[in-house]
């Protein structure tokens, strides 16, 4: 279902131009506005959910699929080194449009792109804990 004041979800399914590199009845693949670097794409699904959490399993699996799909003939297209695919989750992890969607980011050698964290240490006790509690999550 299309969320009415969900941005996204209008540029999905046509209502707001893009540069639209692919388009199938689930998704609409478009040119970021602001990309981190060149080439850098967004998926968008054309019924809404507002994260990973809330979308449907099969939805979820074709984008994964798509988005090897895209990566593959951008690679080929821009010669880029790599690729990085991110998808956030909620305001502490940088979502800022509440409508899942994947980046799917183009790499070149020294292009200062920045999507790193500090490397930190798994202690035995953290490792202990989380494994406990998730445990004892259910399905």
């Amino acid at each position: 279902m299309k969320k009415e004041d969900c941005i996204f979800c209008k540029i999905a399914n046509g209502e707001i131009p893009s540069a639209t590199l692919y388009e199938d009845e689930n998704f609409r693949v478009i040119l970021d506005l602001g990309p981190a670097s060149k080439g850098h794409a967004l998926i968008l699904p054309k019924e809404h959910s507002a994260n990973l959490y809330e979308l449907p399993d099969e939805t979820a699996a074709k984008a994964l699929i798509l988005a090897k799909k895209i990566i593959s003939r951008m690679t080929r297209a821009l010669g880029c080194d790599g690729y990085n695919i991110v998808q956030n989750n909620g305001e502490a992890a940088g979502q800022t449009v509440h409508h899942f969607h994947m980046h799917l980011i183009p790499r070149y050698q020294g292009d200062q792109v920045g999507l790193g964290w500090q490397v930190g240490e798994l202690t035995d006790a953290d490792k202990n804990e989380i494994l406990e509690k998730f445990q004892s999550t259910e399905d």
